[in-house]
């Protein structure tokens, strides 16, 4: 039924719109009048980061495109901060940290004549941005990296900036990525997931929730329905455990919470962004 209502609803949109010409795409409207520029996601090639190895690197491509198609690109400034989930340590202030800026010079054109380039961070580079030392972080905080895109002409775009039709769907643009700190095995036994989806038809995805047990991946998602659970066993001897969300077609119904070995409450997320989801409980 779903599915029905939103065919409906392109139909009629698609009618209203009939009387624009082909130049007025939302690409035009969004750099002309929204925003002025964009910072399209390409590849996440790494968002783990280990602490007894901070050699490790956070790694994105991303991919920049102004009114002139690149010609107005400057820099981007990459920022991290930390979002401390280990109180047992004290709490550590999630201060805003100036890592480096990359200049437009070290990308290339990608497929489309658009400058592409990779931007990443080793765990060493954003600690000592932050002027941390080893006892204010540790596994199962989160690294938050921010990107900003700064123009010739002196504007600058990030998370603050960047309405929803950027952050997600075709742009696939959201400036802001996390990257969880891990470094300890995890507490072996059952983890429990509650799934949800508002529609109540089940989650429109193939892969939803992907855990990770020393490599092994196992799908978890809500194949029909309004609710469901998923068992995942983590064996004893564990090495590393990570859940990555995978998205969805319609990503706003989707809810869900991570339960531990002992009920421990890991997260509980809704229409939650891509990427590695900030679960970790240490053995």
């Amino acid at each position: 039924m779903k599915k029905i209502i939103h065919i409906l609803f392109l139909s009629i949109l698609t009618f209203g719109m009939s009387s624009c010409s082909d130049k007025e795409k939302t690409i035009d409207k969004v750099l002309e009048i929204e925003s002025g520029a964009v910072l399209r996601t390409i590849k996440i090639t790494n968002t783990t980061l280990d602490a007894n190895d901070t050699s490790t690197t956070f790694s994105v491509d991303v991919e920049e495109q102004d009114v002139q198609d690149g010609g107005l690109f400057k820099q981007i400034n990459l920022f991290v901060s930390l979002k401390d989930l280990t109180p047992d340590n004290g709490t550590t202030p999630p201060t805003k940290s100036l890592i480096k800026s990359i200049p437009a010079s070290e990308f290339t054109k990608g497929p489309v004549d658009l400058p592409r380039g990779t931007v990443s961070a080793t765990l060493a580079d954003a600690i000592a941005a932050m002027g941390l030392t080893t006892a204010q972080y540790s596994p199962a905080d989160v690294a938050v990296f921010d990107l900003e895109l700064e123009l010739t002409d002196g504007r600058k775009f990030g998370s603050a900036n960047a309405g929803g039709s950027i952050t997600g769907g075709f742009f696939n643009s959201p400036y802001t990525y996390s990257g969880l700190i891990i470094g300890c095995p995890p507490l072996p036994g059952n983890y429990t997931v509650k799934m949800k989806d508002s529609y109540g038809d089940g989650w429109q995805t193939t892969r939803g929730i992907v855990a990770s047990i020393d490599g092994a991946e196992t799908d978890i998602f809500l194949a029909s329905g309004a609710a469901g659970t998923f068992v995942l066993n983590v064996p004893a001897g564990t090495n590393e455990l990570k859940w990555d969300y995978t998205g969805d077609q319609y990503g706003s119904e989707v809810s869900f919470q991570i339960l531990g070995p002992n009920n421990e409450d890991l997260g509980s997320f809704s229409n939650p962004a891509v990427g590695i989801l900030p679960v970790l409980l240490c053995l």
